[in-house]
């Protein structure tokens, strides 16, 4: 995905965060739940949770909502299941979408998610009719400031096991295998850097390159499947020209 287009998508989530904060937090609480129940409460041996963990705090999540949302997980404040569910399907103009979801009731997610594709132009698909249009890395995106040493964050995080890494006038993208996503994570995060977001994703190979006004119909269907209590990421392959 190209600089501009990514870049005006984290602005574009940071302003959801800050206006739908508590959505964000519970959201957040359900991965670090799945993460509990599939490999424990420890951190240090749960790299799920290590990454969920991360992933709450740079969303400013507060530590007594980390912990209440471990130990609910755990049982000691009782517990709910999520199912973790993939929809594929596509937008208006052809953009392919995929909503990664965690639900306690399979009927209701399935319901609305095609409710919202329905009513936006697209259409929702069978497993696997978009996944083959992307490849799943772990993004890093740092922000290209004037304080930030460009050279010096590149092969930091190239020396940490990143397999590549795209820079812009405004944001530097880092990417890596899955597996690795972790501690290349921690190793820019012991070296200083800051990041404007940091989680495995679904990268697109290819874009659908669509003017602003051709491209607001999509928009406005990505918006309302991340608004979805049940949707946790959505990712596509526009890009705005």
């Amino acid at each position: 995905m190209a600089g501009h287009s990514k870049w005006s998508n984290i602005k574009h989530k940071k302003e959801k965060t800050d206006a739908q904060r508590g959505k964000i937090f519970t959201k957040l609480g359900r991965e670090i739940a799945v993460a509990v129940k599939e490999g424990g409460s420890d951190p240090e041996s749960n790299s799920r949770l290590r990454d969920a963990i991360a992933k709450a705090r740079a969303a400013n999540m507060p530590n007594d909502n980390i912990q209440r949302s471990i130990k609910r997980a755990s049982g000691e404040l009782g517990s709910v299941t999520y199912d973790e569910v993939i929809y594929e399907g596509y937008g208006p103009n052809g953009v392919a979408v995929i909503v990664e979801a965690l639900t306690d009731n399979r009927n209701r997610t399935a319901s609305e998610i095609r409710h919202i594709f329905d009513r936006s132009g697209g259409s929702l698909g069978a497993t696997g009719c978009v996944a083959w249009m992307f490849d799943r890395k772990g993004v890093i995106i740092v922000e290209n400031n004037d304080d930030l040493d460009e050279e010096a964050l590149i092969m930091d995080a190239l020396e940490a096991g990143a397999e590549d890494v795209e820079d812009s006038d405004e944001i530097i993208e880092i990417f890596t295998d899955p597996s690795s996503f972790s501690s290349v994570r921690d190793a820019l995060e012991e070296g200083g850097y800051k990041f404007l977001s940091a989680g495995v994703e679904m990268v697109a190979q290819n874009t659908v390159k669509l003017s602003q006004e051709e491209a607001a119909s999509v928009e406005a269907m990505i918006e309302k499947l991340e608004d979805n209590d049940d949707a946790q990421n959505v990712f596509h392959n526009l890009e705005i020209v």
